[in-house]
């Protein structure tokens, strides 16, 4: 069917249904207090299950959501509400090369959704589609690089709760980041004003052996271009009101996270 999804399906103590949009998905496996809890997923007849316990096929991992997620507010409540079309899920790919770094991209300035925001590939699942398969999929539209099976090994990092609508294809830059600055924005937390670079190593400082710039390859319809911007971008924080601003989405420093406590280096995950 054109346009179909696949929808997020939440089941805990053996009820369960479709996830409804407005719903804190997080919140229905941990206290209101919290924002993190451990789920076990996969695709179970064509949805997306996550459930308190696990089940043929599933996956055990870290569902969280950021504090601030504005579908906190919306109640833990099991069950679709009015009828609306429920909760998509999507797939993003944190892809590591052997040098140890990794693939980000900024999204589109026309984008609705935020506009400018650093992000790894990624979109909606397809009918039938694995979590790999999707990713993979993504991971070509989006930046043109086809991994072939046999060619990497991959690795569940987490579930990250978040209200956004990707639209794939649709990138206005991409950047390999090196490990240092991977670790560096992974250990910021939204929040506070990045710091400026060379401002010492105490709490909240930039540290001094990260670079003042990062490369990047600006894409445009004339074709690619080769330019830097500061470090700094990388490691602000989403703003707490007002418009949005260029920086790594919250999800993703999430991801990166995972992926720095994860296995072995020098393989990409998914």
């Amino acid at each position: 069917m054109a346009g179909a999804r696949v929808l997020v399906h939440v089941r805990r103590a053996g009820a369960g249904g479709a996830a409804a949009f407005g719903q804190s998905v997080t919140g229905v496996f941990c206290p209101a207090h919290t924002d993190v809890a451990l789920v076990s997923c996969g695709l179970e007849r064509g949805r997306f299950l996550i459930s308190d316990v696990a089940f043929p096929g599933s996956t055990v991992t870290v569902l969280k959501r950021p504090p601030f997620c504005p579908a906190k507010l919306g109640g833990d409540t099991l069950g679709d509400r009015g009828g609306h079309a429920g909760v998509v899920a999507a797939v993003a790919v944190l892809l590591e090369a052997t040098c140890g770094h990794v693939l980000l991209t900024r999204r589109a300035t026309t984008l609705r959704h935020f506009p400018n925001v650093w992000v790894p590939p990624g979109g909606h699942l397809e009918p039938g589609e694995e979590l790999v398969a999707a990713g993979l999929r993504e991971l070509a539209e989006e930046t043109g690089l086809h991994l072939e099976p046999g060619t990497f090994s991959w690795h569940l990092l987490g579930l990250w709760e978040a209200r956004l609508c990707p639209s794939p294809c649709e990138v206005s830059a991409v950047a390999w980041l090196e490990p240092r600055v991977l670790e560096a924005i992974a250990a910021t937390e939204d929040g506070a004003e990045a710091p400026e670079p060379g401002s010492g190593s105490g709490p909240g400082s930039f540290p001094r052996e990260l670079p003042a710039t990062v490369g990047i390859t600006e894409l445009s319809p004339d074709g690619f271009r080769s330019s830097r911007i500061p470090t700094g971008i990388l490691l602000r924080r989403a703003p707490a009101r007002g418009p949005d601003l260029e920086r790594v989405s919250t999800g993703t420093k999430f991801a990166l996270g995972r992926w720095r406590a994860g296995p072995g280096r020098g393989e990409e995950r998914e």
